[in-house]
């Protein structure tokens, strides 16, 4: 019988090749087909292991999941980028490596990122996502998330419907 160890912590600095590990995999595996390839491709690649060591040396709020050691997922938190909305807090990212979705760590990464919105004392919590990306709007649907607000992001040259997801605090 073997035992699974799963964690779910604040990151550290040694985790930042880890973290760009799980951004350059879920990137490719989410976006791909939504977002033009050369677009995408730019937006990987600045998104190294310099890049997320720098983030968090920054103090960034950087959650990471942990299945025996390695890390497969991470979230990012922090007060929420829409002000007109009443959600005060936000999560920025929350990915995971593609073998690893669809058996609920996600959920586990969501609820754990929402209560360090919640311990950092920010009431409600926002979540943006790309309209094209089913996965991401089916996931915070089923997790009681409802669109609140349907706006557009610039990629490139190209200006992609979003839909924002609200949560009233719990």
């Amino acid at each position: 019988m073997s035992t699974v160890s799963i964690d779910i912590r604040r990151a550290r600095l040694e985790d930042a090749a880890g973290i760009a590990a799980v951004h350059d995999q879920a990137w490719r595996n989410a976006y791909r087909g939504i977002l033009p390839g050369l677009d995408l491709e730019r937006m990987v690649e600045r998104r190294g292991p310099a890049w997320w060591s720098k983030a968090l040396r920054r103090q960034v709020v950087v959650l990471v999941l942990e299945v025996d050691g390695q890390v497969v997922g991470y979230a990012t938190v922090g007060p929420s980028r829409m002000r007109t909305l009443p959600y005060k807090g936000e999560i920025y990212e929350i990915y995971l490596l593609p073998q690893y979705q669809g058996v609920g760590l996600g959920r586990r990464l969501f609820q754990a990122a929402r209560r360090t919105l919640s311990e950092l004392k920010f009431a409600g919590l926002a979540v943006r996502a790309l309209r094209a990306n089913a996965g991401a709007v089916n996931f915070y649907r089923r997790l009681g998330g409802r669109t609140v607000v349907e706006t557009g992001e610039r990629v490139g040259d190209t200006v992609l419907p979003v839909l924002v997801f609200g949560w009233d605090v719990s």
